[in-house]
C-alpha cells in the first residue's frame, strides 16, 4: 500500500468515525429529521418563519416526539436558531448521511 492509499484509508476511517459520532448524538432518528425538513419545506409554502421554532415544535408534537426541549436545544446547538435556519443550516449537515 502506498502513501496515497494509506492517507485515503485514514481519511475514510476518520469520516466514518465522525459519522457514527454524529448519529449517536442525534436526539431523534434520521428519518424523523428528514420528515421534519420535509414538513418545514411544505409549511413554508403557506407560512413564513416567525424567528422561532413554532413550526418545528408543531411537527414534534404532531408526530409524538416526547423530548421536544432536547431536540430544540440540539437544533440550536447546530445553528438552527429558528425554523428557517433549521432548513438552511441544519439540513445540510445531514446531506452526507443520506449520500453515504
Amino acid at each position: 500500500m502506498n502513501n496515497k492509499d494509506i492517507r485515503k484509508q485514514i481519511r475514510d476511517e476518520l469520516r466514518f468515525k465522525a459519522l457514527k459520532e454524529f448519529q449517536a448524538r442525534l436526539p431523534m432518528s434520521q428519518d424523523q429529521f428528514k420528515n421534519l425538513f420535509d414538513y418545514l419545506d411544505l409549511a413554508f409554502e403557506h407560512e413564513k418563519c416567525n424567528d422561532d421554532h413554532a413550526l418545528t415544535i408543531r411537527f414534534l408534537n404532531i408526530t409524538g416526539i416526547n423530548n421536544v426541549e432536547d431536540v430544540i436545544k440540539w437544533l440550536t446547538d447546530h445553528n438552527g436558531f429558528c425554523d428557517c435556519e433549521v432548513l438552511a443550516n441544519v439540513e445540510e449537515q445531514f446531506e452526507f448521511l443520506w449520500h453515504v
